[in-house]
């Protein structure tokens, strides 16, 4: 509304400007021919009562006190000049004839002979302002041309002008008193509608998918917000059943994600639970002087084991997470040896620069992180592969403890290196992938870093680094 009356302003305006420049262009020409004609006329009353021959050499004499009365009476300078264009009078008090006043321009002669009226008008503009000047033959009774009569025509548009003005002025203040009201009705008519919208906006922007959402309830009085609100009700009602659905889909995925990591985590003690109880079946000599000892290092072995298979089934019973951290001040060189006797793989070597190394950490979740690691080296080595090898070292590097796995497997294509620690990753094809991940999350729990360095066909290097914890 405002725009459309701002354009018809404005429109109004420049119609109103071409049209006063219009009427001032017509009735300066109007104007400018019934002056020439009245004189015309005067001056053919004159040439009727000379008593001087009707010549062109005569127009001097015969207007010589005339063409002042002339000027006086018509309000209008008047020139009148010979066949060839040379000025022979003029109304001018301080005009002489003589040599320097320039004489019409051939063209308009020209102009003035080829024209059926004999009669040509020229246009100029002097100093910004327009001026006509209009050219005609005088004639004697017997329409033989005598000379030209020159009037000089300064169009003055002050009135026009004035008069523009005014209409402008007058125009700029009926549509500013429109644009006021146009503001006015603007305004109610947009709070009118958009009360409406104000109100289904605000509930757009509270609503969630967390929480419970009111409908909205409102009685407006345009259809079209009516069916808006009653999409948006009908949306309430869908968006809370999508919630239920979502919460029951995310309880499920929960359960579903902890039962493969509990599944993962029994399975860990239970591969070297098998593993011992297989190697002391096959290597049991009941005549073995040192098989008290053996005997209890197997037990010691099942019994870590089966500790953390408690610990594991403990969390899980109480919904709780993985087996929380029980530091105690151990030798992470024993710690470690001890975790690769559940092993009997041969190419298995152990080596270590010192033979203690005191750290304080959780025994159970440091032989889970060793345990996995060489689970997987013995895994990414192949079964047909003559030269097996897998090299533990443990060594000491300033504050921390560096444990080191490398093998000579076939190592890990480029394009699974970024997605070595994700859940559910695995090159293997058995396994659910969540053993990097768990072990990862382990480490970090302690401040601490795993990475890893491979190449396709030589191998892979995995280096855990842990601060050693004083007491």
């Amino acid at each position: 509304m405002i725009v459309l009356i701002l354009m018809a302003s404005i429109l109004m305006a420049s119609i109103s400007i071409i049209q006063f420049k219009n009427e001032a262009k017509e009735y300066h020409q109007e104007r400018l021919e019934r002056k020439e004609s009245a004189i015309k006329e005067h001056i053919n009353y004159v040439l009727s009562n000379t008593t001087y021959p009707l010549t062109t050499n005569n127009l001097d004499l015969i207007f010589k006190d005339k063409i002042h009365e002339l000027a006086q009476i018509h309000n209008l300078e008047i020139n009148i000049y010979g066949l060839d264009g040379k000025l022979l009078k003029s109304s001018k008090a301080s005009f002489s004839v003589d040599n320097v006043s320039p004489p019409i321009p051939k063209y308009i002669l020209k102009l003035v002979q080829s024209s059926i009226e004999k009669r040509y008008v020229d246009i100029k503009n002097i100093d910004g302002q327009k001026n006509r000047s209009s050219y005609s033959q005088i004639k004697d009774e017997k329409f033989k041309p005598l000379g030209i009569l020159n009037l000089p025509y300064v169009e003055d548009d002050s009135f026009y002008e004035n008069e523009l003005q005014n209409f402008l002025i007058r125009l700029a203040q009926v549509y500013s008193f429109m644009l006021v009201i146009a503001f006015g009705l603007a305004y109610f008519l947009s709070t009118y509608i958009t009360k409406s919208l104000k109100t289904i906006s605000d509930k757009l922007s509270e609503t969630s998918l967390n929480q419970k959402n009111e409908k909205i309830v409102l009685e407006a009085n345009s259809k079209e917000i009516n069916l808006l609100i009653t999409a948006y009700n009908g949306m309430v009602d869908e968006l809370e059943k999508s919630a239920v659905k979502l919460a029951q889909s995310e309880r499920e995925e929960a359960w579903r994600e902890m039962a493969k990591q509990v599944a993962h985590e029994i399975k860990n003690p239970l591969t070297p639970m098998r593993l011992t109880v297989q190697s002391f079946q096959r290597k049991f000599d009941p005549n073995d002087p040192e098989l008290k000892q053996k005997l209890s290092d197997y037990s010691k072995t099942l019994i870590q084991q089966i500790d953390t298979m408690n610990s594991v089934a403990s969390a899980f019973s109480n919904f709780a997470s993985m087996p929380a951290q029980q530091n105690e001040t151990l030798n992470v060189v024993s710690v470690v040896e001890l975790a690769l006797d559940i092993f009997n793989e041969e190419f298995i070597d152990f080596e270590s620069d010192e033979k203690v190394i005191i750290s304080k950490i959780d025994r159970t979740q440091l032989i889970r992180i060793i345990t996995n690691l060489v689970k997987n080296a013995i895994q990414a080595i192949p079964e047909d592969q003559e030269e097996k090898s897998i090299l533990v070292r443990v060594k000491k590097e300033q504050n921390n403890v560096l444990i080191v796995v490398k093998d000579n497997g076939i190592g890990m294509e480029e394009q699974n290196l970024h997605r070595i620690f994700e859940p559910k990753f695995t090159t293997k094809n058995s396994g659910m992938g969540l053993g990097l991940g768990i072990i990862k999350n382990i480490i970090e729990n302690y401040k601490g870093t795993i990475t890893f360095d491979t190449e396709f066909g030589t191998g892979t290097t995995f280096t855990v680094s842990l601060p050693i914890i004083n007491s």
